[in-house]
């Protein structure tokens, strides 16, 4: 049951997306939905999740798809590769990224320009699933901020915690029984207006990405029911790969 009508035309691939993914979703898990109206009903906006599971971006988007909106992603483009995903996720709306490039710089644009068009645009700020010893949310890549700082749009925190239970990080065997239960809660806009104010400098870029990750924390913090660390986990100073799976050894290492 939907907490919001679309009132855009969904497309084909949405068509096939709901019709397929939400039984799934609803044969593995329940879930709930907190504060999910204070995502924006209408027009362009940013909303930056926490990452704990390859499962986040399918239970994201049914979050956002039961409020109305048609979820827009930038995606590693790996995804785009493969035979018939590809196709079907650029029909979506969906924006390859290459991480860790200057090539990533065309997704930026990619991005900048769905928001400005009205669109629902999903951001992992992390880059990648949390490797956090303890899960919570890392150090924040400044993509979103940016993003968020070109468009003046609104930036929409959301916590998660629950889909790691489902499939766990780098596992491609996922636990469906029993049923678990994911939770998301929605914040309120992150304030940005006074960094805008100030210019796109690294000093603002860096500032904002820091209030994305406090106001995504602060969310997870409340559904753990826990206090993070003072810190936030950075894969750099850890010694830690930042993409992929940590514990896979390197071409180097193998």
């Amino acid at each position: 049951m939907r907490v919001r009508k679309l009132e855009r035309k969904r497309g084909y691939p949405f068509l096939v997306a709901a019709s397929i993914i939400k039984p799934v979703l609803f044969s593995v898990s329940t879930h709930d939905w907190l504060d999910g109206t204070k995502i924006p009903a209408t027009g362009g906006c940013v909303l930056v999740v926490n990452h704990v599971s390859h499962l986040d971006p399918l239970t994201t988007a049914h979050l956002v798809y039961d409020h109305g909106r048609l979820p827009r992603y930038l995606a590693k483009d790996a995804l785009f590769e493969v035979k018939g995903l590809g196709r079907f996720l650029s029909d979506a709306g969906q924006i390859p990224v290459i991480r860790a490039s200057h090539e990533a710089v065309g997704a930026y644009d990619a991005a900048v320009a769905a928001v400005n068009n009205g669109e629902c645009v999903i951001v992992y700020p992390e880059g990648s699933i949390t490797k956090d010893p303890d899960a919570w949310p890392m150090r924040g890549k400044t993509g979103a901020a940016r993003i968020a700082l070109a468009t003046g749009a609104p930036v929409i925190p959301v916590g998660q915690w629950g889909a790691q239970e489902i499939l766990p990080p780098y596992s491609k065997r996922p636990h469906v029984f029993p049923r678990k239960k994911v939770r998301v809660l929605v914040g309120d806009p992150v304030r940005l207006d006074d960094l805008r104010a100030r210019g796109t400098t690294a000093a603002t870029i860096r500032e904002a990405t820091d209030r994305i990750m406090h106001a995504i924390t602060a969310l997870v913090e409340e559904l753990r029911g826990r206090t993070a660390p003072v810190e936030r986990f950075d894969p750099r100073k850890a010694g830690v790969q930042e993409f992929g799976n940590p514990n896979k050894p390197t071409k180097d290492e193998a």
